[in-house]
This record gives structure tokens, C-alpha cells and sequence, in this order.
């Protein structure tokens, strides 16, 4: 490549415009693309063969490719048919949506910024779910339209306090949240994962400074079956890793068990849920509401059965949805695009890069 030809960046995804104030302090021997609407996925079986060239025929040309957090996956069949692509950047160090192994076999570099400095207080996922639970139970969506459309009171909202909160998962998030809705709701907590031990749970109760046991000699964290969570919660909230195990974890048979005046929550990754039986139990009202941050396909398709106004309508559940803002806090996502920029510039004059990424799971 001579002095006079710029080098190709692509920035994927970045629905906020965000990154091009970031992006503008490259070097002029850099050429930055932006293209923020995402194409659908290209290791989807359904994916049609002209949108998958689409993607091909849109990132062909590039040396680098700045991609945000699982929105575009680069599984080995989409890598191959990118003969120029030198680096591939992602935000953060994990992301489920690249083929390492693929990159490395095609000599593709693929690094993350690094992870952000622990703030004092709870992370942005952990402030999203827990305003997701409030957003559903006190019905602040349905309301906020009633009101902007000339209606009043219509529904009463649903109290929290003593109310029991499953936990489907016990990792950093799950215990992020369930501390939170102990502590300023007292909630009860059950919880629930394929290799969570009582003697475990106990002890992140401990890390989250709560007492083991209540006052009433109750655990504060109770490991429960998965049949027990599912009949026994008032709300049900999804924090678990998605991998080839735990893809459609919840189900049918999970869903059927909850009581009609339950919640379901899912701020983690839409495949760990069917969505199908999901999308079934609301439109038929089993259960009271869900709010839902995460799904299969992102972003939405048009016709997705999930973008509609009449949820809460004719005996189908509330529902409340966001479109996976779990993460996306601006502080957060500009600190990854200075750290991506600071690493593409180190690339170009052959120097040691910040981070590697760790994670080879490709997310089917």
C-alpha cells in the first residue's frame, strides 16, 4: 500500500453517531465510512442470498472494520469473502458475534477496547433492568401514552415491596440486580442455574455485603428448582450467558408455569428465550406483562410481531419494550471509540495493540 492510498476504515452500527467525532482525529493517510443501519445478520439461515451480498459487497473493500458489540456478526462464511480486511475492532473485549479461530486462520487481527474502569454503584444493564421491572409494573409506558392521547387513569400498577423476584442466573448481573431489589424494594429472591449451589448462592450474598439468612431465618438468596422459579415468582428475570447449552433455556413449559399476574423480564440475549412461546403467552394474556430489552433478530424487522400498539389490548399482556439499550450509555460508548481509535492508530505505525479479544463463541 503506498503513501498515497488511504487506508479503509468501516464504522458499523453506531445508531447514535457517536463515533465520528472519534473517527475524525485519525490521520489523513486513514479514509473513514460510517454506516449505521445494520443489514440483517449473515449467518442466519433465513437471511436472503442478495442481503447477504449486500453485506459482502458493502465491506469488501475495507483494510478495517470498527464493529459495536454483537449488532453485525463475522462468522468464517462472511470473513472469507473479505480479502482486504486486515483488523477487525470491536467495543469491549467479548463479543459472541466473531469467528476467532476464522481471523486467525485468514490472518485477520481481531482486538477489543479495553474494559472500563469499575465506577462506584451499579453498572448501566443493571440500571436498565431494574428500570425495565419498574417500567411494567407501575405501567409507565401505558400511561404516558394515555395521558399524551387524552385519557387519565385506566389500570391500577403493581406494588414490589415483599413481592418475590426470580432470578434465572446468579452471575455478576443477576446478583447486581437482585441486591438492588432486596435492598430498595425488599423483594424476596429466588434463584435459579443449571450448576448453582445453595452453599454458592450464600456466599454471593456475602459478596453483595447482605446477610446470608433474613430475620426470619430465611435465605436471602433461596436456590430454588427451575419449576419452582417459574410457579412461585411475581417477576421473572433472565441473566444467564448465552452458548450452544443455554440457547432456548426458556420455554413453553417454563412460561406456562407462571402465575397470571407475573412479569417476565429479559435484559440478557434474546436467544436464551423462544421466542415463538413467548410471543404466544402474551398475545393470549397468561401472564400479566413483560419487558423486554433483547431479541433473536436485531434490530427489529418491520413486520416483527413485537411492533405493534396493541399489546394490552383485547386480553393479550402489557408489554414494554427498548431495543437493547442495556449497554448503551454514551459515556460508555464513546470511551470504546477513543480506545478503537487509539488502537487503529497504533496499527498504522506497526506498534503493540491494547487488548486481544477472549471470547471465540460464534453467536448463531
Amino acid at each position: 500500500m503506498t503513501e498515497h492510498t488511504p487506508i479503509k476504515v468501516a464504522v458499523l452500527d453506531d445508531y447514535q453517531g457517536l463515533a465520528k467525532a472519534h473517527f475524525a482525529k485519525l490521520p489523513s493517510n486513514f479514509e473513514t465510512t460510517y454506516f449505521p443501519e445494520t443489514l440483517l445478520p449473515y449467518n442466519r439461515t433465513s437471511t436472503p442470498e442478495h442481503v447477504k451480498a449486500q453485506l459482502v459487497e458493502r465491506l469488501r473493500p475495507f483494510t478495517i472494520i470498527s464493529t459495536m458489540r454483537e449488532r453485525t456478526p463475522f462468522p468464517r462464511e462472511l470473513l472469507e469473502k473479505l480479502p482486504n480486511l486486515k483488523l477487525l475492532h470491536s467495543t469491549a473485549k467479548r463479543n459472541l458475534s466473531l469467528d476467532l479461530e476464522a481471523a486467525k486462520d485468514l490472518g485477520i487481527a481481531v482486538h477489543g477496547a479495553t474494559e472500563l474502569k469499575k465506577r462506584n454503584g451499579p453498572d448501566s444493564t443493571t440500571q436498565h433492568c431494574v428500570a425495565l421491572i419498574l417500567g411494567i409494573a407501575r405501567n409507565l409506558a401505558h400511561d404516558d401514552l394515555a395521558v399524551k392521547t387524552g385519557s387519565w387513569q385506566t389500570t391500577a400498577t403493581v406494588g414490589l415491596a415483599g413481592k418475590i423476584y426470580g432470578s434465572v442466573g446468579l452471575g455478576r448481573l443477576g446478583l447486581s440486580v437482585t441486591k438492588i431489589l432486596v435492598l430498595g424494594f425488599g423483594m424476596k429472591i429466588i434463584c435459579w442455574s443449571s450448576s448453582l449451589t445453595q452453599e454458592a448462592a450464600d456466599q454471593k450474598a456475602r459478596e453483595a455485603g447482605l446477610p446470608v439468612e433474613d430475620e426470619d431465618g430465611e435465605k436471602t438468596f433461596k436456590v430454588v428448582s427451575k419449576d419452582e422459579l417459574f410457579k412461585t415468582a411475581d417477576v421473572v428475570s433472565v441473566h444467564y450467558v448465552l452458548s450452544d447449552r443455554s440457547r432456548g433455556l426458556v420455554s413453553a413449559k417454563d412460561l406456562a408455569l407462571m402465575k397470571p399476574s407475573a412479569f417476565f423480564i429479559n435484559t440478557s440475549r434474546g436467544p436464551l428465550v423462544v421466542e415463538a412461546d413467548l410471543l404466544r403467552v402474551l398475545k393470549e394474556g397468561k401472564i400479566r406483562g413483560a419487558a423486554i430489552d433483547v431479541f433473536d433478530l436485531e434490530p427489529l424487522p418491520a413486520d416483527s410481531e413485537w411492533r405493534t400498539l396493541e399489546w394490552g389490548k383485547n386480553g393479550s399482556s402489557q408489554v414494554l419494550l427498548s431495543p437493547h439499550m442495556g449497554y448503551v450509555e454514551e459515556e460508555t460508548l464513546s470511551k470504546w471509540y477513543e480506545l478503537t481509535v487509539q488502537n487503529i492508530e497504533r496499527w498504522g505505525r506497526g506498534e503493540p495493540l491494547i487488548e486481544s479479544m477472549t471470547s471465540v463463541h460464534v453467536y448463531q
